[in-house]
């Protein structure tokens, strides 16, 4: 940092008052780049920091021969030039007088300290520069004196902590860290001092302090004219003024710099953390921030001032004190309500900045008091304290604790404006980041409750999936997937992806989705399930399109019939030799386009094949053809995994490492095991009281053929009220009687009567009506399905837990 005032007229005094230069300040890293570079440089070299930092340091800092004084011999003439430094060839501090010729400017007489850096980080030498103009009122005082840079040792200067102490504020803004090792290495290799002829020395320190006005308006010198009236003349300069407008106009480029700092990310905790290392060391030594809970948990825009009860969570703390010194005391992380009694709560409730420019002892216990089972004596106590609210359209969303050390100059009026601007600036920056957390939260939110919860096996299948949301703003869009479980142990797979992103595309996927669930139980052939979908679009408006692939599977048939909404193709993966192949499908219109026919195909599938589905997200990247990706997918859905769920990871790692996807994704993937013919029992019964019996001997032989005798009793007692409903509402067909053994027992009763059966509310005298009652409380799922045909009734029983039924039930 090059903050700084005009240097005294005399050399130093008896009581070591430090000499106040203006200093440029850079920082060189290995390769001989600028890396840092302060606002002194920008304006002693006249070269602006973005387009210093990463520029060669050699065309930039004086590295010409060494000169004295007025062309004097200087001290340091047979000593090494700046470029010696910036190559590496003299590992040693140097310092020396160079001119430099800067356009518009003449030339420059310069000063300047070189630093070696060591460590692990990308710093190597640090730089110090000031104007030999600056000196110009001692030599003229003085002409005998000469003035050259030099090295000493900050301990031979009374008040050396104090020196020590504002050495970290030269510095351009960099971590903590980086600081924090740069000082240590000045300090052991030698302060700048300025060293003249008479061998004294003034230790270089810029300072932030601003002196008080001695007075009022400059003096003016009156001259009278001719006629009698006083003729305007300039001002007189005052020092003590131009002290206040440089400290002035270095406030303003400190919040300049803050301001381009804060605000590189939406990411809450991140912009909190950009605020408060923003505020050290130059502005203060220790600044913590806190945050009201409901921001900092993205629940939306705080109700009500704070008051004793609200939580705060202290998101960061940042000081140049030695590492982990405050982790007991103030904690990272920690929750807290603050006392009522303690200037926390005085910024927090009022909404304004609260100063303590010294914490004395008494004030220090009386503050500490207030917090049960916290010390923070230690940590206050003789210092100057700042505290600043992060507000928000008037409304505090938190507060940062600002302390400088003993030694310091305090906090003034000066620095409370300064604290509160940057609090301002940093406020809108953390609303901005709040409110985009609010809506992450609320998109992903809604985005979750309108993805469905696959059961991972099926009757003849097993499933895995995985959605990713995008990279967009707002992470939500319109892709989904589902599965549906048929009667007759089938199950529908659905992928379908809205075209657009948003709130608007996702609500346009939860209306969509759920009306695929209500046509897939009615089973619909596919082609006539997407045919009715397309319709349901154009109803709903013209802005509904979308791409939708719908896929039956039949395990006891062994066979896929798909029909395709202009989707991407779907993936069969033969069991047999591990061949992955793209089913070709009829493509199809996206749905809401209208006036397009749909076709059913059917694919032929063996025991162990997989299927897999996707959007479009997966491998379709910006600039690419997307055949690449089609051609990616079919490679890393054909290689082996141990399970269905690493199948999925192997083909998201594959096929999203580039960097280039922006759209969210949905992968379903299903393994196609099929049931084997020996757990598939069927017959067919006649219309006829006495097969009720019949069917009952059957149900109970083939049980105990499975070994399933625990579900024997249940299962003869539903399937004989089914059989009997079927008797009463079948036409002229025969009865179908099937039993189908996988993870549960399904049995399925269909007749030719389309009307849907329904369970029927009835009273203690309704002789007849409880069939469905009994099927409802044994069973642990049951349904009705109907086409044109007739209809079907199936329950399931878990073979597990078999539920006994109660005795003495009436039809």
């Amino acid at each position: 940092m090059d903050l700084g005032v005009p240097p005294q007229r005399t050399p130093l005094t008896a009581d070591g008052t430090a000499g106040r230069l203006p200093l440029a300040v850079a920082v060189v890293d290995a390769e001989g780049l600028v890396s840092h570079w302060s606002s002194g440089a920008r304006r002693l070299f006249g070269i602006a920091r973005a387009e210093a930092v990463g520029c060669p340091a050699g065309e930039l800092l004086p590295v010409s021969g060494v000169l004295g004084v007025n062309g004097a011999p200087a001290r340091y003439d047979e000593g090494p030039a700046l470029d010696s430094s910036l190559s590496g060839d003299f590992p040693y501090p140097a310092s020396g007088r160079a001119r430099l010729d800067e356009p518009g400017h003449g030339r420059i007489d310069v000063l300047w300290w070189a630093y070696p850096l060591a460590g692990p980080g990308p710093a190597r030498l640090l730089v110090l520069a000031a104007d030999c103009a600056q000196l110009r009122d001692v030599q003229d005082d003085h002409p005998a004196h000469t003035v050259a840079p030099g090295f000493a040792l900050h301990t031979d200067f009374p008040g050396h902590a104090e020196l020590s102490a504002r050495l970290p504020e030269i510095l351009p803004n960099m971590s903590v860290q980086e600081a924090t090792g740069i000082v240590a290495q000045v300090l052991e290799l030698g302060y700048p001092v300025l060293e003249f002829s008479h061998h004294e020395r003034i230790p270089v320190t810029p300072d932030w302090g601003v002196p008080k006005r001695a007075g009022g308006l400059p003096a003016r010198e009156e001259r009278y004219g001719a006629d009698g009236r006083v003729v305007p003349q300039r001002a007189v300069p005052r020092p003590e003024l131009d002290l206040e407008y440089a400290a002035v106009r270095e406030r303003l480029e400190f919040l300049n710099e803050v301001s381009g700092r804060i605000g590189t990310s939406l990411d809450l905790e991140r912009t909190i953390r950009e605020v408060t290392s923003a505020a050290v060391p130059r502005f203060s030594d220790f600044a913590g921030t806190h945050l009201r809970a409901a921001v900092l948990a993205g629940e939306g825009f705080p109700d009500g001032p704070p008051d004793v009860t609200t939580i705060w969570h202290r998101v960061w703390v940042e000081h140049n004190d030695e590492p982990g010194r405050w982790d007991d005391t103030v904690p990272v992380g920690e929750a807290i309500a603050f006392p009522e009694h303690t200037p926390f709560f005085q910024c927090m409730v009022t909404g304004e900045p609260v100063i303590v420019p010294h914490v004395s002892e008494e004030l220090s216990n009386r503050i500490s008091g207030e917090f049960e089972k916290r010390d923070l004596r230690p940590l206050i106590t003789h210092r100057s304290l700042l505290i600043v609210p992060l507000k928000a359209r008037d409304v505090v969303l938190g507060f940062m604790v600002l302390m400088r050390r003993p030694g310091r100059e305090p906090f003034d009026d000066m620095d409370r404006t300064t604290g509160a601007e940057l609090a301002a600036r940093a406020g809108l920056v953390l609303d901005n980041a709040r409110m985009y957390t609010y809506q992450e939260n609320v998109a992903e939110t809604l985005q979750d409750s309108m993805l469905p919860n696959v059961e991972p096996r099926m009757a003849g299948c097993d499933i895995a999936t995985r959605y990713l949301p995008g990279t967009r703003l707002g992470r939500i869009g319109g892709d989904w997937f589902d599965s549906v479980k048929l009667p007759g142990s089938r199950t529908a797979l659905v992928v379908g992806d809205v075209m657009g992103h948003g709130l608007n595309s996702a609500a346009m996927m939860g209306q969509l989705r759920t009306a695929v669930l209500t046509m897939a139980t009615m089973e619909m052939p596919p082609a006539q399930l997407l045919r009715n979908l397309d319709d349901l679009a154009q109803r709903l408006g013209e802005q509904y399109l979308a791409t939708c692939l719908y896929a039956v599977y039949d395990p006891i048939a062994g066979e896929l019939q798909i029909a395709n909404a202009g989707h991407i193709p779907p993936v069969l993966v033969r069991a047999e030799d591990g061949r992955a192949e793209l089913l070709d499908l009829p493509t199809g219109a996206p749905i809401g386009v209208g006036g397009v026919a749909f076709e059913t195909a059917t694919v032929r599938v063996r025991p162990g094949d997989r299927l897999v589905l996707c959007t479009d997200g997966l491998v379709e990247v910006r600039g690419q053809d997307i055949g690449a990706g089609l051609a990616a997918l079919c490679a890393s859905a054909a290689h082996p995994a141990a399970s269905m769920d690493d199948a999925c990871d192997t083909i998201i790692r594959a096929l999203n490492t580039g960097g280039g996807r922006k759209d969210d994704v949905a992968l379903l993937m299903a393994r196609l095991n099929g049931i084997a013919d020996e757990d598939v029992a069927e017959w067919q019964l006649a219309l006829d009281p006495r097969e009720v019996s019949r069917a009952r001997r059957l149900v109970r032989g083939q049980l105990l053929d499975w070994e399933l005798p625990d579900a024997v009793e249940a299962a003869e007692l539903m399937v004989s009220e089914l059989v009997t409903n079927a008797f009463k509402h079948a036409r002229t067909h025969h009865i179908g009687l099937r039993l189908v053994r996988t993870g549960a027992l399904l049995c399925e009763v269909t007749d030719d009567e389309p009307a849907p059966a329904s369970l029927l509310g009835v009273t203690d005298g309704d002789e007849f009506g409880r069939g469905l009652m009994v099927v409802s409380s044994l069973a642990r799922e049951w349904g009705t399905s109907g086409t044109a045909r007739g209809k079907t009734v199936w329950f399931e029983l878990a073979l597990s837990r078999v539920p006994r039924p109660r005795p003495n039930h009436r039809r």
